[in-house]
């Protein structure tokens, strides 16, 4: 069932599903493709993809299909939709959701889905673009352990690390934590470097003190922020606020204050509000300066 030359289905060939369905057809994998963008077609047909009308068409093709979709709103659509996976899908079939998500329409996809007899795994990754172009993801499973372990040489194709972390949103609620920890750190860093670059202190040597320091644990982003680089976008800064705000929406869900997140929350939201939401996501620096009239400068060369 997961050997190379199998049907595989994929839909949502954006920034990440595009390099994962690479990795997939590279190791093997026949792949039934969908996107909304019609415009996708002739590239992934010269590919050897085999492009579906629909969701339901996919579900027609693959016992085994793959979503890479924007959130929450998307997943719910795709699988239970009119036109969707659940429409075609046969008992036993299984649903590998990669998108971040929310844990209670994880938990409503992976109910609706076991009603039908079809197997739903939430299964995030982290990494980025590159990590998905090099196949050096790390991907959270929650669901049935043996559908995971079933599935697992498909996820390896893309994948450095496979977590099972428990039943049906346990996956969701790892990616959650993962990144409401680091956007949210990564605003509190910057705050300081703001702070330290209002009263002239250079930003360098700051750093060196910190790296020496009890702060030195939380400052490894340091770097990224400090180079300046905010049209790189490796994560664009729109969605690490979709990101944060699912982590509260999922945390709301399960009565569970997050003040310091939603704190940075109104940061992302600040920098969107300037123009900043297609820049990387820690262009959030730019939002602080503005707002502190100041600029924290690039550290000079090492004596």
């Amino acid at each position: 069932m997961t050997e190379a030359g199998t049907v595989l289905g994929m839909i949502g060939l954006g920034a990440m599903g595009a390099p994962i369905g690479r990795r997939l057809m590279a190791a093997g994998y026949v792949l039934a493709v969908f996107d909304v963008e019609p415009a996708a077609e002739p590239a992934w047909r010269a590919e050897g993809a085999r492009f579906a009308a629909s969701p339901e068409e996919v579900a027609g093709r693959a016992r085994i299909v793959l979503l890479s979709l924007p959130g929450p709103a998307e997943v719910e659509v795709v699988v239970t939709g009119p036109g969707g996976l659940l429409a075609a899908a046969r008992p036993g079939d299984v649903i590998v959701d990669l998108s971040t998500n929310a844990y209670a329409t994880v938990r409503a996809m992976s109910e609706a889905a076991a009603r039908a007899g079809v197997h739903f795994v939430d299964a995030p990754v982290s990494g980025g673009v590159a990590g998905a172009v090099k196949g050096r993801l790390a991907v959270m499973a929650g669901g049935d352990a043996a559908v995971i372990a079933r599935i697992e040489p498909i996820l390896g194709a893309f994948a450095a690390r496979v977590f099972h972390a428990g039943p049906a949103g346990m996956g969701t609620m790892a990616k959650l934590v993962n990144n409401q920890i680091f956007l949210t750190a990564a605003t509190a860093v910057q705050e300081g470097f703001v702070l330290a670059a209002k009263a002239g202190f250079d930003s360098g040597q700051l750093l060196e003190i910190l790296k020496a320091s009890s702060a030195g644990g939380y400052v490894g982003m340091a770097p990224l922020f400090l180079n300046r680089a905010f049209d790189e976008v490796i994560f664009r800064l729109g969605l690490a606020h979709k990101d944060l705000s699912l982590a509260l929406k999922s945390a709301e869900d399960l009565g569970v204050p997050m003040p310091q997140t939603k704190a940075a929350l109104a940061t992302y939201q600040d920098a969107i509000d300037q123009g900043l939401g297609d820049k990387v996501f820690y262009a959030t620096l730019q939002a602080l300066e503005a707002n502190a009239g100041t600029q924290v400068a690039k550290p000079g060369p090492a004596p």
